[in-house]
């Protein structure tokens, strides 16, 4: 059995500690190498191409980049599918069936315990080969790292959306709702941290919805009558994107529109 080099990505600092803390408790009898840990997943991913662990501990709700999509960005990148073994720690339980979607070796919830951490790395140390490792299978993962595809969820299925097929993405209620030309989907994610990963694709047009560069087919002007008290009308103007693909309309606020309008110009 080879003695596993580990790796944590946790975006709470307490919870890393304790992770490491326990690591060092379970020592004698899990025998491991702890190599290095990250607070979010592009630099976690930056680190991993450098040190190649066998195992990491990862947290499945992050900004910007979730645990989940991370550990789909490594199976993406692997020579070896399962190399290295993702062990997912997390508060929820409900992301149990995704994470074994992503082939992940073990799920762990928060507050961990010793014995079940040292169970998981044991199980993980047993199926490496002696002289191989991740080292020697993982291909280089770029330094810079923009995701390629949104994992959703569709009937207790985990689907990879690419993101050349997203046509915009709105923020409604507590989720927002991505928008393909056929079907819509939710995320567990934020509006601003989608635009701080996308930027370079996704234009914000209101504070409620981005567009993709790539979809937005022109603007037009759009009135609106306001009934104010059964007698007196006023006239509301505002610009709309036009989006290919799609039959709706989205309103550009007025902060956003001298932008689209040099967009499209």
């Amino acid at each position: 059995m080879s003695i596993p080099t580990i790796f944590i990505v946790d975006d709470e600092a307490p919870a890393r500690e304790r992770l490491t803390t326990l690591l060092s408790d379970i020592q004698a009898e899990c025998l491991h190498q702890l190599v290095g840990e990250a607070s979010d997943a592009k630099s976690g991913l930056e680190k991993i191409a450098e040190l190649r662990p066998d195992i990491i501990l990862l947290d499945v709700q992050m900004p910007e980049m979730s645990g989940m999509e991370m550990a789909q960005y490594l199976r993406d990148h692997a020579v070896v599918s399962g190399v290295p073994a993702i062990i997912f720690i997390t508060a929820y339980d409900e992301f149990a069936f995704p994470a074994f979607g992503v082939q992940a070796a073990d799920y762990l919830l928060k507050p961990v315990r010793a014995n079940r951490l040292a169970d998981a790395i044991t199980r993980v140390a047993n199926r490496l080969p002696v002289a191989v490792s991740a080292s020697a299978t993982m291909e280089q993962i770029p330094a810079l790292v923009c995701r390629e595809n949104f994992s959703v969820l569709e009937r207790g299925r985990i689907l990879l959306v690419p993101v050349r097929d997203v046509l915009f993405l709105k923020a409604e209620q507590k989720y927002v709702t991505l928008y393909t030309s056929q079907k819509e989907f939710l995320l567990e994610e934020s509006l601003t941290s989608l635009e701080t990963e996308l930027k370079d694709k996704f234009v914000r047009i209101h504070r409620n919805a981005l567009v993709a560069k790539a979809a937005i087919a022109g603007v037009e002007r759009a009135t609106h009558i306001v009934d104010m008290d059964g007698e007196n009308e006023k006239v509301s103007e505002n610009w709309q994107v036009i989006v290919a693909g799609s039959v709706e309309r989205l309103p550009i606020s007025r902060r956003q529109w001298p932008l689209i309008k040099a967009l499209v110009r």
